[in-house]
Protein backbone atom coordinates (compact mmCIF):
# COMPACT_ATOMS: atom_id res chain seq x y z
CA UNK A 1 0.00 0.00 0.00
CA UNK A 2 1.29 3.52 -0.81
CA UNK A 3 1.70 6.35 1.45
CA UNK A 4 -0.35 9.06 0.74
CA UNK A 5 1.63 12.49 0.07
CA UNK A 6 0.90 15.02 2.15
CA UNK A 7 -0.01 18.06 0.23
CA UNK A 8 2.18 21.49 0.94
CA UNK A 9 1.39 24.45 1.31
CA UNK A 10 3.54 27.44 0.91
CA UNK A 11 3.59 30.94 2.62
CA UNK A 12 4.94 33.99 1.47
CA UNK A 13 5.44 35.88 4.99
CA UNK A 14 6.14 34.32 8.15
CA UNK A 15 4.03 37.03 10.56
CA UNK A 16 1.41 35.60 12.52
CA UNK A 17 -1.33 35.02 9.89
CA UNK A 18 1.08 32.29 8.84
CA UNK A 19 1.62 31.01 11.87
CA UNK A 20 -2.07 30.44 12.35
CA UNK A 21 -1.95 29.03 9.01
CA UNK A 22 0.16 26.40 9.55
CA UNK A 23 -1.51 25.67 12.88
CA UNK A 24 -5.05 25.26 10.55
CA UNK A 25 -3.35 23.15 7.95
CA UNK A 26 -1.87 20.61 10.23
CA UNK A 27 -5.37 18.72 11.41
CA UNK A 28 -6.08 18.55 7.33
CA UNK A 29 -2.88 16.73 6.46
CA UNK A 30 -1.29 19.72 5.33
CA UNK A 31 2.37 20.59 5.16
CA UNK A 32 3.51 24.35 5.54
CA UNK A 33 6.79 25.69 4.07
CA UNK A 34 6.87 29.47 4.64
CA UNK A 35 9.18 32.03 3.00
CA UNK A 36 10.48 35.23 4.89
CA UNK A 37 13.49 37.52 5.29
CA UNK A 38 13.25 37.50 8.90
CA UNK A 39 15.43 34.52 10.31
CA UNK A 40 13.04 34.81 13.53
CA UNK A 41 9.83 35.24 12.05
CA UNK A 42 7.40 33.61 14.02
CA UNK A 43 5.69 31.26 11.53
CA UNK A 44 8.84 29.48 11.83
CA UNK A 45 8.39 28.38 15.47
CA UNK A 46 5.43 25.71 14.39
CA UNK A 47 6.52 25.41 10.16
CA UNK A 48 9.85 25.69 8.02
CA UNK A 49 11.46 28.39 7.37
CA UNK A 50 13.05 29.64 4.33
CA UNK A 51 15.15 32.68 5.07
CA UNK A 52 14.97 34.68 1.85
CA UNK A 53 14.15 37.69 0.81
CA UNK A 54 11.53 38.68 -2.58
CA UNK A 55 14.36 38.94 -5.38
CA UNK A 56 16.40 35.78 -4.03
CA UNK A 57 15.03 33.78 -7.03
CA UNK A 58 17.66 30.92 -6.83
CA UNK A 59 15.55 29.98 -3.08
CA UNK A 60 12.65 31.09 -4.38
CA UNK A 61 12.86 28.32 -7.32
CA UNK A 62 13.70 25.67 -4.62
CA UNK A 63 10.59 26.39 -2.62
CA UNK A 64 8.18 26.70 -5.39
CA UNK A 65 9.54 22.98 -6.07
CA UNK A 66 9.06 21.93 -2.79
CA UNK A 67 4.95 23.44 -2.44
CA UNK A 68 1.88 22.32 -4.06
CA UNK A 69 0.21 25.86 -4.20
CA UNK A 70 1.47 29.13 -2.58
CA UNK A 71 -0.31 31.97 -0.88
CA UNK A 72 0.10 35.30 1.33
CA UNK A 73 0.53 36.15 4.33
CA UNK A 74 0.13 39.89 4.16
CA UNK A 75 -0.09 42.18 0.96
CA UNK A 76 2.89 43.78 0.38
CA UNK A 77 4.71 40.80 -1.14
CA UNK A 78 5.62 42.49 -4.38
CA UNK A 79 3.39 40.79 -6.92
CA UNK A 80 6.13 40.50 -9.37
CA UNK A 81 7.45 37.67 -7.24
CA UNK A 82 3.60 36.07 -7.47
CA UNK A 83 4.06 36.77 -10.99
CA UNK A 84 7.44 34.75 -11.29
CA UNK A 85 5.92 31.81 -8.91
CA UNK A 86 2.92 31.70 -11.06
CA UNK A 87 4.85 30.38 -14.41
CA UNK A 88 6.28 27.32 -11.60
CA UNK A 89 3.36 26.46 -9.02
CA UNK A 90 0.03 27.88 -8.49
CA UNK A 91 -0.92 31.00 -6.81
CA UNK A 92 -3.49 31.97 -4.87
CA UNK A 93 -4.78 34.50 -4.88
CA UNK A 94 -3.57 35.46 -8.50
CA UNK A 95 -0.85 37.76 -8.38
CA UNK A 96 -3.20 39.91 -10.61
CA UNK A 97 -5.37 40.55 -6.96
CA UNK A 98 -2.99 41.00 -5.08
CA UNK A 99 -1.36 43.94 -7.46
CA UNK A 100 -5.21 45.86 -7.46
CA UNK A 101 -5.19 45.58 -3.45
CA UNK A 102 -1.59 47.07 -3.23
CA UNK A 103 -2.64 50.04 -5.08
CA UNK A 104 -5.24 52.23 -3.05
CA UNK A 105 -5.98 54.38 -5.82
CA UNK A 106 -7.00 51.18 -8.51
CA UNK A 107 -8.63 49.01 -5.60
CA UNK A 108 -11.11 52.33 -4.62
CA UNK A 109 -11.72 52.62 -8.82
CA UNK A 110 -12.18 48.77 -8.86
CA UNK A 111 -15.45 49.15 -5.89
CA UNK A 112 -16.82 51.69 -7.36
CA UNK A 113 -16.91 49.92 -10.90
CA UNK A 114 -18.17 46.82 -8.75
CA UNK A 115 -20.93 49.20 -7.21
CA UNK A 116 -19.40 49.80 -3.82
CA UNK A 117 -19.48 53.42 -2.78
CA UNK A 118 -16.51 55.06 -1.71
CA UNK A 119 -15.18 58.38 0.39
CA UNK A 120 -14.29 61.00 -2.29
CA UNK A 121 -10.60 60.98 -2.79
CA UNK A 122 -8.01 62.35 -5.61
CA UNK A 123 -4.51 61.39 -6.81
CA UNK A 124 -1.44 63.17 -5.45
CA UNK A 125 1.75 63.65 -7.13
CA UNK A 126 2.78 67.01 -6.31
CA UNK A 127 2.42 69.50 -3.63
CA UNK A 128 0.49 71.57 -5.83
CA UNK A 129 -2.01 68.35 -6.79
CA UNK A 130 -2.26 68.39 -2.90
CA UNK A 131 -3.83 71.92 -2.77
CA UNK A 132 -6.10 70.87 -5.98
CA UNK A 133 -7.09 67.77 -3.86
CA UNK A 134 -8.14 69.81 -0.79
CA UNK A 135 -10.18 72.11 -3.18
CA UNK A 136 -11.95 69.16 -4.94
CA UNK A 137 -12.56 67.03 -1.54
CA UNK A 138 -12.98 69.81 1.04
CA UNK A 139 -11.30 68.95 4.39
CA UNK A 140 -11.15 66.39 6.90
CA UNK A 141 -8.87 64.59 4.84
CA UNK A 142 -6.64 61.95 4.86
CA UNK A 143 -3.46 61.67 3.02
CA UNK A 144 -2.16 58.41 2.07
CA UNK A 145 0.57 56.40 0.29
CA UNK A 146 -1.34 54.60 -2.54
CA UNK A 147 1.14 51.35 -1.83
CA UNK A 148 2.79 49.43 1.47
CA UNK A 149 0.39 51.16 3.80
CA UNK A 150 -1.32 49.44 6.15
CA UNK A 151 -2.18 49.47 10.48
CA UNK A 152 -2.37 53.67 9.98
CA UNK A 153 1.18 53.52 8.65
CA UNK A 154 1.80 55.57 5.46
CA UNK A 155 -1.24 58.32 6.35
CA UNK A 156 -1.58 61.46 7.58
CA UNK A 157 -5.21 63.15 8.56
CA UNK A 158 -5.79 66.53 7.46
CA UNK A 159 -8.18 68.70 10.34
CA UNK A 160 -8.47 71.72 8.44
CA UNK A 161 -6.62 73.28 4.55
CA UNK A 162 -3.71 74.99 6.55
CA UNK A 163 -2.62 71.03 7.55
CA UNK A 164 -1.19 70.80 3.68
CA UNK A 165 2.01 71.35 4.77
CA UNK A 166 2.53 69.31 7.50
CA UNK A 167 0.93 66.30 5.28
CA UNK A 168 3.49 66.95 2.51
CA UNK A 169 6.37 67.34 4.93
CA UNK A 170 5.16 63.56 6.05
CA UNK A 171 4.26 61.97 3.38
CA UNK A 172 5.72 64.21 0.41
CA UNK A 173 9.02 62.13 -0.20
CA UNK A 174 7.13 59.10 -0.97
CA UNK A 175 5.31 60.41 -3.68
CA UNK A 176 7.43 59.93 -6.57
CA UNK A 177 7.86 56.61 -5.18
CA UNK A 178 4.73 54.71 -4.26
CA UNK A 179 2.18 57.91 -5.57
CA UNK A 180 -0.37 59.53 -2.93
CA UNK A 181 -3.89 60.01 -2.76
CA UNK A 182 -6.39 62.42 -0.70
CA UNK A 183 -9.38 60.98 0.61
CA UNK A 184 -12.45 62.05 2.89
CA UNK A 185 -12.67 62.22 5.89
CA UNK A 186 -16.09 59.77 7.03
CA UNK A 187 -17.89 60.82 10.48
CA UNK A 188 -19.11 57.24 10.19
CA UNK A 189 -21.11 55.71 12.10
CA UNK A 190 -19.77 52.33 12.91
CA UNK A 191 -16.92 49.88 10.98
CA UNK A 192 -17.89 46.62 9.90
CA UNK A 193 -15.86 43.61 8.09
CA UNK A 194 -17.49 41.20 5.76
CA UNK A 195 -14.53 38.33 6.18
CA UNK A 196 -15.53 36.08 2.89
CA UNK A 197 -14.01 32.93 1.02
CA UNK A 198 -14.37 31.72 -2.45
CA UNK A 199 -13.06 28.61 -3.37
CA UNK A 200 -10.82 27.62 -6.58
CA UNK A 201 -14.84 25.84 -8.20
CA UNK A 202 -16.12 29.10 -7.52
CA UNK A 203 -18.14 28.13 -4.34
CA UNK A 204 -17.99 31.49 -2.81
CA UNK A 205 -19.16 32.24 1.71
CA UNK A 206 -19.17 34.46 4.21
CA UNK A 207 -18.45 34.89 7.87
CA UNK A 208 -21.63 36.84 9.75
CA UNK A 209 -20.21 40.74 9.55
CA UNK A 210 -17.68 42.16 12.42
CA UNK A 211 -17.85 45.15 13.79
CA UNK A 212 -14.94 46.67 14.74
CA UNK A 213 -12.83 49.54 16.76
CA UNK A 214 -9.88 50.76 15.81
CA UNK A 215 -6.65 52.91 18.05
CA UNK A 216 -4.26 55.08 15.98
CA UNK A 217 -5.36 52.99 13.36
CA UNK A 218 -4.52 49.76 14.42
CA UNK A 219 -7.52 47.03 15.27
CA UNK A 220 -7.99 46.93 18.88
CA UNK A 221 -11.35 45.10 19.36
CA UNK A 222 -13.81 42.82 17.09
CA UNK A 223 -17.26 42.09 17.83
CA UNK A 224 -19.36 39.50 15.84
CA UNK A 225 -21.81 38.98 14.54
CA UNK A 226 -21.89 42.71 14.66
CA UNK A 227 -25.35 43.25 16.78
CA UNK A 228 -28.61 45.39 14.37
CA UNK A 229 -27.25 44.72 10.99
CA UNK A 230 -29.14 41.94 9.59
CA UNK A 231 -30.34 44.92 7.12
CA UNK A 232 -26.74 45.20 6.05
CA UNK A 233 -25.66 41.65 5.54
CA UNK A 234 -26.97 40.85 2.34
CA UNK A 235 -25.68 43.63 1.16
CA UNK A 236 -22.05 43.41 2.35
CA UNK A 237 -22.30 39.24 1.08
CA UNK A 238 -23.25 40.78 -2.35
CA UNK A 239 -20.41 43.25 -3.01
CA UNK A 240 -17.80 40.92 -1.79
CA UNK A 241 -19.23 38.10 -3.88
CA UNK A 242 -18.87 40.75 -6.80
CA UNK A 243 -15.78 41.73 -6.22
CA UNK A 244 -14.24 38.09 -5.92
CA UNK A 245 -16.05 37.13 -8.82
CA UNK A 246 -14.62 40.27 -10.99
CA UNK A 247 -11.23 39.30 -9.34
CA UNK A 248 -11.12 35.59 -9.84
CA UNK A 249 -10.41 35.14 -6.22
CA UNK A 250 -9.14 32.48 -4.66
CA UNK A 251 -8.73 32.18 -0.54
CA UNK A 252 -9.85 34.03 2.23
CA UNK A 253 -10.42 37.83 1.87
CA UNK A 254 -11.83 40.74 3.87
CA UNK A 255 -13.56 44.01 2.78
CA UNK A 256 -12.98 46.88 5.61
CA UNK A 257 -16.26 48.66 5.50
CA UNK A 258 -17.68 52.13 7.01
CA UNK A 259 -21.57 52.42 7.82
CA UNK A 260 -22.96 55.91 6.93
CA UNK A 261 -26.30 57.00 7.21
CA UNK A 262 -27.31 53.25 6.98
CA UNK A 263 -25.24 52.77 3.66
CA UNK A 264 -22.34 51.01 3.35
CA UNK A 265 -19.24 52.59 2.21
CA UNK A 266 -15.74 50.90 0.80
CA UNK A 267 -12.80 51.59 2.72
CA UNK A 268 -10.13 48.90 2.43
CA UNK A 269 -9.77 45.33 0.67
CA UNK A 270 -7.06 42.63 2.33
CA UNK A 271 -6.08 39.61 -0.12
CA UNK A 272 -5.70 37.78 2.93
CA UNK A 273 -7.07 36.07 6.38
CA UNK A 274 -7.48 39.31 8.24
CA UNK A 275 -7.39 40.36 11.92
CA UNK A 276 -10.83 41.09 12.40
CA UNK A 277 -11.63 37.77 11.59
CA UNK A 278 -9.84 35.80 14.20
CA UNK A 279 -12.97 35.59 16.21
CA UNK A 280 -13.50 32.48 13.53
CA UNK A 281 -10.86 30.34 15.09
CA UNK A 282 -13.27 29.69 18.54
CA UNK A 283 -16.59 31.51 17.22
CA UNK A 284 -17.28 30.19 14.00
CA UNK A 285 -18.13 26.17 12.95
CA UNK A 286 -14.72 26.69 10.53
CA UNK A 287 -12.38 29.40 10.88
CA UNK A 288 -10.93 31.62 8.44
CA UNK A 289 -7.76 30.14 8.63
CA UNK A 290 -8.87 26.48 7.65
CA UNK A 291 -11.10 27.50 5.00
CA UNK A 292 -8.14 29.46 2.85
CA UNK A 293 -6.20 26.34 3.13
CA UNK A 294 -9.43 24.66 1.60
CA UNK A 295 -9.45 27.30 -0.69
CA UNK A 296 -6.22 27.60 -1.88
CA UNK A 297 -6.02 23.41 -2.23
CA UNK A 298 -9.06 22.82 -4.00
CA UNK A 299 -10.63 21.61 -0.76
CA UNK A 300 -14.71 21.34 -0.58
CA UNK A 301 -15.38 24.48 2.18
CA UNK A 302 -16.42 24.68 5.60
CA UNK A 303 -19.37 25.91 7.59
CA UNK A 304 -18.71 29.67 8.28
CA UNK A 305 -22.12 29.95 10.77
CA UNK A 306 -21.59 31.46 13.95
CA UNK A 307 -21.22 29.30 16.95
CA UNK A 308 -22.91 32.01 18.97
CA UNK A 309 -21.33 35.57 20.03
CA UNK A 310 -17.82 36.25 20.30
CA UNK A 311 -15.11 39.60 21.23
CA UNK A 312 -11.74 39.56 19.63
CA UNK A 313 -9.15 41.73 21.90
CA UNK A 314 -6.05 42.54 20.16
CA UNK A 315 -2.52 42.93 22.26
CA UNK A 316 -0.30 45.58 20.92
CA UNK A 317 3.00 46.47 22.13
CA UNK A 318 3.03 43.63 24.94
CA UNK A 319 0.94 40.96 26.08
CA UNK A 320 -1.16 41.29 29.20
CA UNK A 321 -1.08 38.84 32.47
CA UNK A 322 -2.39 35.37 30.37
CA UNK A 323 -3.97 34.72 34.10
CA UNK A 324 -6.42 37.10 33.53
CA UNK A 325 -7.59 35.88 30.79
CA UNK A 326 -7.05 31.70 31.22
CA UNK A 327 -9.06 32.30 34.34
CA UNK A 328 -12.47 33.69 32.63
CA UNK A 329 -15.28 31.51 31.10
CA UNK A 330 -14.86 30.73 27.18
CA UNK A 331 -11.76 32.66 26.83
CA UNK A 332 -8.88 32.25 24.45
CA UNK A 333 -5.31 33.03 24.55
CA UNK A 334 -3.36 33.56 21.54
CA UNK A 335 0.35 34.45 22.13
CA UNK A 336 2.02 35.30 18.13
CA UNK A 337 5.88 34.37 19.76
CA UNK A 338 6.96 37.84 18.77
CA UNK A 339 9.17 39.86 20.56
CA UNK A 340 7.14 43.53 22.52
CA UNK A 341 7.52 46.62 20.27
CA UNK A 342 5.47 49.67 20.51
CA UNK A 343 2.44 49.60 18.15
CA UNK A 344 3.88 45.15 17.34
CA UNK A 345 0.90 43.21 17.27
CA UNK A 346 1.59 40.33 19.74
CA UNK A 347 -1.07 38.38 20.45
CA UNK A 348 -5.04 38.68 21.02
CA UNK A 349 -7.37 36.81 22.91
CA UNK A 350 -11.25 35.80 21.87
CA UNK A 351 -14.03 35.43 24.68
CA UNK A 352 -17.56 33.74 23.57
CA UNK A 353 -20.72 33.19 24.69
CA UNK A 354 -24.18 31.60 23.83
CA UNK A 355 -25.79 34.91 24.11
CA UNK A 356 -24.99 38.63 23.93
CA UNK A 357 -25.94 39.20 27.58
CA UNK A 358 -23.47 36.38 29.00
CA UNK A 359 -20.78 37.87 26.42
CA UNK A 360 -21.33 41.46 28.29
CA UNK A 361 -20.60 39.83 31.48
CA UNK A 362 -17.82 38.44 30.60
CA UNK A 363 -16.07 40.91 28.91
CA UNK A 364 -16.74 43.48 32.15
CA UNK A 365 -15.18 40.83 34.25
CA UNK A 366 -12.34 40.63 31.74
CA UNK A 367 -11.92 44.23 31.21
CA UNK A 368 -11.82 45.06 35.26
CA UNK A 369 -9.08 41.99 35.72
CA UNK A 370 -6.75 43.56 32.75
CA UNK A 371 -7.67 47.25 33.74
CA UNK A 372 -8.79 48.11 30.08
CA UNK A 373 -12.14 49.46 30.45
CA UNK A 374 -11.55 51.92 28.05
CA UNK A 375 -10.62 49.20 25.40
CA UNK A 376 -13.68 47.35 26.27
CA UNK A 377 -16.24 49.67 27.19
CA UNK A 378 -17.42 50.48 23.35
CA UNK A 379 -17.72 46.75 22.73
CA UNK A 380 -19.83 46.22 26.21
CA UNK A 381 -22.32 49.02 24.96
CA UNK A 382 -22.96 47.87 21.32
CA UNK A 383 -24.08 44.64 22.91
CA UNK A 384 -26.95 46.24 25.20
Amino acid sequence: MSERKQPVLGVLGGGQLARMLALAAAPLGVKTLVVDSAADACAGQVAPLVVANWTDYAALEKFAAQVDVVTFDFENVPAETARWLAERVAVFPAPHALAVAQDRLDEKTLFRECGLPTPDFMTVDTREQLDQALAAVGAPAILKTRRLGYDGKGQFRLHEVADADAAWAALGAQASAHGLILEAFVPFERELSVIAVRGRDGEFRTWPLTRNWHVDGVLSMSLAPAPDIDVLQGRATELARILAERLGYVGVFALELFVKDGQLLGNEMAPRVHNSGHWTIEGACTSQFENHVRAVLGMPLGDTSARGQSAMLNWIGELPDPVGVLGAADAHWHDYGKQSRPGRKVGHATVCAAEPAVLADRLDTLAVTLARQAQVRPTIDALS
